[in-house]
């Protein structure tokens, strides 16, 4: 079984938790948290093969600006519909909207970082939403769940 192979192992409960939310539902975030939470075991495992798999550069192969990135799952049945990409982050990425929504796990790696102003954990955004990722504070690794995959790259729209 390949790394990336084992992470989609690992991350099965987190998908079945995800599977059929809604992420304009605002309590999500904290629902997420309460069900499977950043010091839980399942995360814990899941934050493992998350750093081990930035030290050996097969999760996050690409870069741009400054932010290392790469896909771990297309939206599939197997995903659950969701893609899944992973970042490793300290500043500012691409601006984008999230047509279908967009909910991130967020593990802090050196210093303080909170994620678009939040601490490390759960970070839902709603339908439609735009925003430029923004770690402060530090670094962070973050998994990004896409529903259908659905994501524009794009200036902060009118």
């Amino acid at each position: 079984m390949s790394d990336a192979a084992a992470l989609l192992t690992l991350l099965a409960p987190v998908l079945d938790r995800l599977e059929g939310e809604n992420p304009d539902d605002p309590t999500l975030a904290a629902r997420l948290s309460d069900a499977l939470p950043l010091e839980g075991p399942t995360i814990q495992a899941v934050r493992a093969a998350v750093v081990a798999g930035l030290a050996d550069g097969w999760l996050t192969p690409r870069e741009a600006g400054g932010v290392r990135f790469g896909r771990l799952a297309k939206a599939s049945a197997g995903s659950r519909n969701f893609s899944i990409d992973a970042v490793d982050m300290d500043g500012a990425g691409p601006g984008h909207t999230h047509p279908n929504g967009e909910i991130d796990l967020c593990f802090g790696l050196e210093g303080s970082p909170r994620f678009d102003g939040n601490p490390p954990g759960w970070t839902v955004y709603g339908r439609g939403s735009w925003h430029v990722p923004t770690v402060e504070g530090g670094r962070m690794a973050i998994l990004y769940f896409l529903p259908s995959g659905a994501i524009r790259f794009e200036a902060k729209p009118s």
